[in-house]
């Protein structure tokens, strides 16, 4: 529910949408399988938060969005800038013309562009994703997104097919930006549309590239099952599909098994996850570095960075603590901060304060988009300062400081 409270925690939102749904703590408790002494101390705080296959679960029974029940992510942008243009996305992605192509056929007067012109944009927006500014590519998506629905309707042929392709990499695109500022069912929207143009082009690398889409918005919309089965059918149909040696194949089959470990650890599957890890593993040693073909990151860097957020999700805190401590300063920044913030987490269920604080301020200096628009990043702060001294503390006042530009107090 857009508008609760970004200063509300975590049990504090459960308490408001199990009162609006009107059960008691021993019916929702119940419901879930858990006690009713769980879930009154998840509420007030004296318990840390639930597990995120637990939340999913609880966001099922409630009948609300994963993401309402985790703090939705909101987008701000840096000191004066103060726009939001997602119902502007919002706007491109269900535009009438999106229904029906006999009813909408392309006017005469219609100028579309070529595909290599449209490329250029798009690829640009991928980079400024990778480098964390999301609110300059929250501010193209609306363009980007027409464009790319006069590309699909270019006449047969090779333009057509290359226009298609675009129009994957643009809904992407948007699936996995929408995503991470909480959109999820605009992100599984604009996934649908990536997977549909990636299917007509026939364009194997486009289709694998398009699955990962699908992947962020099921992972975003707690469907960890369901994205769990589309990485392992999307793997399994691109190694049929694919020269083995290809770099670009081998990263892109390299992320699907990644976001595949990823729904399996929040499904607390642990077998299969690992299982999937040693895959990515083995792809990222043949491929021998990091590299970033189809923006992927992939290598064995982003292999070790996802295995530390698994062992995060399945609550391996110690393995976390032990291994987090990796050198990011070559990868894209957006990748760099989702590690920094994981390992904080982690830093932070451990009582390290300090370290956990220094590795936030790290990561909002790499990217404040990103830090404070992130709802685990709040309720980190929000366990920090329950951990720090009211006074004296030797990072109090900045942990404050932090904690109200993210929102995480009021």
């Amino acid at each position: 529910m857009r508008g609760l409270g970004d200063h509300l925690s975590v049990g504090e939102r459960i308490a408001f949408y199990r009162e609006r749904r009107g059960y008691t703590q021993p019916v929702l408790a119940g419901l879930v399988g858990r006690s009713t002494d769980w879930l009154s101390k998840i509420e007030r705080g004296v318990r840390k938060a639930p597990r995120i296959d637990k939340l999913a679960e609880l966001a099922r029974v409630l009948r609300v969005p994963l993401g309402d029940l985790m703090g939705q992510p909101l987008l701000m942008e840096d000191d004066q800038k103060h726009m939001d243009d997602v119902p502007a996305v919002r706007d491109a992605l269900m535009s009438p013309r999106r229904l029906s192509k006999l009813l909408f056929e392309p006017t005469a007067q219609s100028q579309v562009p070529r595909p290599e012109q449209a490329q250029i944009l798009v690829e640009r927006s991928w980079g400024h994703y990778q480098a964390g500014v999301l609110g300059d590519v929250i501010t193209a998506l609306p363009g980007l997104l027409r464009t790319a629905q006069e590309l699909e309707d270019l006449p047969h042929g090779d333009q057509r097919r290359r226009g298609l392709m675009v129009s994957a990499r643009t809904h992407h695109l948007a699936a996995t930006a929408l995503a991470k500022i909480g959109e999820s069912d605009l992100s599984w929207l604009a996934a649908e549309r990536a997977m549909r143009a990636a299917d007509e082009s026939e364009d194997p690398l486009s289709l694998a590239s398009a699955a990962r889409s699908g992947t962020h918005a099921l992972l975003a919309n707690g469907r960890y099952e369901d994205a769990l089965e589309l990485g392992d059918t999307a793997a399994a149909w691109l190694a049929r599909q694919v020269d083995e040696n290809d770099p670009a194949a081998l990263s892109l089959l390299g992320m699907i098994h990644l976001r595949a470990a990823v729904a399996a650890a929040r499904h607390q599957d642990r077998s299969t996850a690992t299982a999937l890890l040693e895959r990515a593993t083995g792809l990222a040693d043949r491929l021998g570095s990091d590299e970033n073909y189809w923006q992927t990151c992939f290598g064995p860097t982003n292999v070790a960075l996802h295995r530390v957020s698994i062992e995060l999700d399945l609550e391996n805190i110690p393995y976390v603590i032990d291994n987090g401590s990796i050198d990011v300063d070559h990868m894209p920044p957006e990748r760099a901060v989702s590690h920094r913030i994981d390992y904080a987490r982690a830093l932070c269920l451990s009582g390290r304060v300090d370290d956990a604080f220094n590795e936030l301020r790290e990561a909002e200096r790499t990217s404040p988009q990103l830090v404070r628009n992130n709802p685990r990043v709040r309720e980190t702060l929000r366990d920090l300062r329950k951990q720090s001294p009211v006074t004296g503390g030797r990072h109090s006042s900045e942990l404050l400081a932090m904690a109200q530009r993210c929102r995480a107090v009021q």
